[in-house]
């Protein structure tokens, strides 16, 4: 499979008006969808909300035209809310873009040096984590706009923990008004699905909630009581970059390129049980770098495959990319006709459509599974990770979880190799394949199970050089991986046997470890009649030395 291919590029003959129609049908179905999405998602990111449609205009249409996936949807999404609120909070909208431009770069050099299939080897448990971890902060980060409580001036929360301080300080002051236009929103929200399906119940909270708010004039903030609402084509502006952001944003930029790459992989993978197709993943990296680069560029926010649009438009029709180009294209003429409504939007509703993006990312059910279920150490990654999402922020949380997660790998790794002595009976030795095997006299057989590397190389010094041994035999069939660390040390072992007079041989190496030695120069340090293919030649080896 070619590393670039847009699937845009493969439409086959067969494609035709029907299906011109039923992708234009879906594009106008899923840019509804998103439309008070990208602006809950720009708000809740600390941004003006016209950026959120920005993002899914620009991106949306990038990535559909040069993606790895017929169908896949890509826009704000609540993932990237909490990192980019904090590169905000601390750099403002210029680093914000020097971060999105810098994690596209990532997810190119991603695409391109074929990391698509790496990704998805992140363990569960981290993406669990984290998951639940940016729900917990998205909804304490409304909490405020849902109740309407007043901060006193100079009151510092970004922090999810000094947000929650500053809501508990000031609770007092909410707004009960806010409190019931927010209920009624919630409650549009969570009834509205049993109802209808094919209308998102996200618009039906903002409209119901517009039309309260404006014939009883009931006294809540809005959108255009917080926020200069522009209407304006995103312009280009390339932004002012220096090495010191640079340097200081690259962690960031990082978490934002790997969290991309795990939830666009992720959609295409759910897109593709939905349609039946297989999606380029090297392909969709690079086509969301580009698409990030140029949200950048136009002034948007981070994008990535949403999930529940991708899914939406699929369920509407959707079957090329087509229909993600005319959702940006839609959003785009909301744009420069609607947008000034949106000014007229409560906030306390946008706090809850965002309270329901957060419940359905949440995974809370996964999350009491794997605590219910899991290996204590899983549960550990798991808590860990979600904690410290909440109290710091994704890139202490992603960092720590990832190195934890390699260090209970390793210590697993060691815990299932063992090295096993050939016992000896009446001459008689370990049963293989239901045969005895007889070991020559002044020999040693010595099997080893499990990948050998650097944590657990040192149980190759264990080896027991007895007093007449003239020949010891390593099998190893069950080394599947060898590394330079566990090569050193049976090159010490080989060694200090040749000093005492010792042959050693090697039983069936398997293909992996065989190229490591060769190209280290061990074998010929040995000399090839040393390796045997299996032990019954090793066995015959040993019994000619004797």
């Amino acid at each position: 499979m070619k590393i670039f291919q847009p699937k845009l590029f493969d439409l086959r003959k067969g494609y035709n008006g029907k299906s011109a129609v039923s992708d234009i049908v879906a594009g106008i179905i899923v840019a509804i969808i998103a439309l008070p999405l990208s602006i809950a998602l720009a708000i809740a990111s600390g941004v003006s909300p016209e950026k959120g449609l920005y993002t899914a205009i620009v991106a949306g249409f990038v990535i559909s035209f040069l993606g790895g996936s017929k169908v896949n949807i890509s826009g704000p999404t609540a993932a990237f809310a909490t990192i980019v609120a904090g590169i905000v909070a601390v750099y403002g909208t210029s680093g914000l873009v020097v971060a999105t431009i810098m994690a596209g770069l990532m997810l190119i050099l991603m695409g391109v040096f074929k990391f698509g299939t790496l990704i998805k080897y992140i363990p569960y448990t981290i993406t669990t984590g984290f998951t639940a971890g940016i729900a917990v902060t998205i909804v304490v980060g409304q909490i405020k706009d849902f109740m309407e409580i007043t901060f006193p001036n100079g009151t510092h929360a970004v922090e999810t923990t000094e947000k929650l301080g500053a809501i508990f300080s000031n609770a007092s002051t909410f707004n009960p008004y806010a409190l019931l236009i927010g209920g009624i929103g919630l409650l549009i929200l969570i009834v509205w699905p049993k109802i209808s399906k094919k209308i998102p119940g996200s618009l039906i909270a903002v409209i119901v909630s517009v039309i309260v708010v404006k014939v009883f004039d009931v006294k809540v903030n809005t959108i255009g009581d917080l926020y200069q609402i522009s209407s304006s084509l995103p312009s280009f502006e390339v932004p002012a970059i220096s090495f010191g952001m640079i340097k200081e944003l690259l962690p960031s930029a990082f978490t934002i390129a790997i969290l991309a790459g795990i939830e666009s992989l992720l959609s295409c993978v759910v897109s593709d049980n939905m349609i039946g197709d297989r999606h380029n993943s090297n392909t969709e990296l690079i086509a969301q770098g580009a698409g990030n680069i140029m949200s950048g560029l136009f002034g948007g926010i981070p994008a990535t495959g949403a999930i529940a649009r991708t899914a939406a438009n699929v369920k509407n029709g959707g079957r090329s990319p087509i229909s993600g180009i005319v959702h940006a294209l839609v959003l785009l003429l909301i744009l420069v006709v609607l947008m000034p409504y949106a000014a007229w939007i409560p906030m306390p509703t946008i706090a809850a459509i965002l309270f329901m993006v957060a419940y359905n990312m949440s995974e809370w059910r996964q999350f009491v599974k794997i605590c219910k279920t899991a290996p204590k150490s899983d549960i550990a990654v798991l808590v860990i990770t979600f904690v410290l999402t909440v109290v710091f922020d994704l890139v202490v949380a992603i960092e720590f979880g990832l190195l934890a997660a390699a260090c209970l790998f390793v210590k697993r790794m060691v815990d299932v190799t063992h090295i096993r002595p050939w016992t000896r009976a009446d001459e008689n030795n370990s049963r293989d394949d239901g045969r005895l095997k007889k070991v020559p006299e002044y020999t040693e057989v010595f099997e080893i199970d499990g990948p050998m590397f650097f944590a657990n190389s040192d149980m190759l010094s264990s080896i027991p050089l007895k007093d007449g041994v003239k020949v010891i035999i390593l099998r190893m069939r069950n080394i599947p991986s060898l590394d330079v660390s566990a090569l050193r040390a049976i090159s010490s072992v080989y060694d200090l046997c040749c000093k005492k007079q010792i042959r050693v041989l090697f039983s069936h190496v398997n293909e992996q470890p065989m190229s490591v030695m060769k190209k280290a120069g061990f074998i010929e340090k040995v000399g090839e009649d040393a390796f045997l293919p299996n032990i019954d030649a090793a066995l015959y080896k040993a019994e000619e030395i004797i």
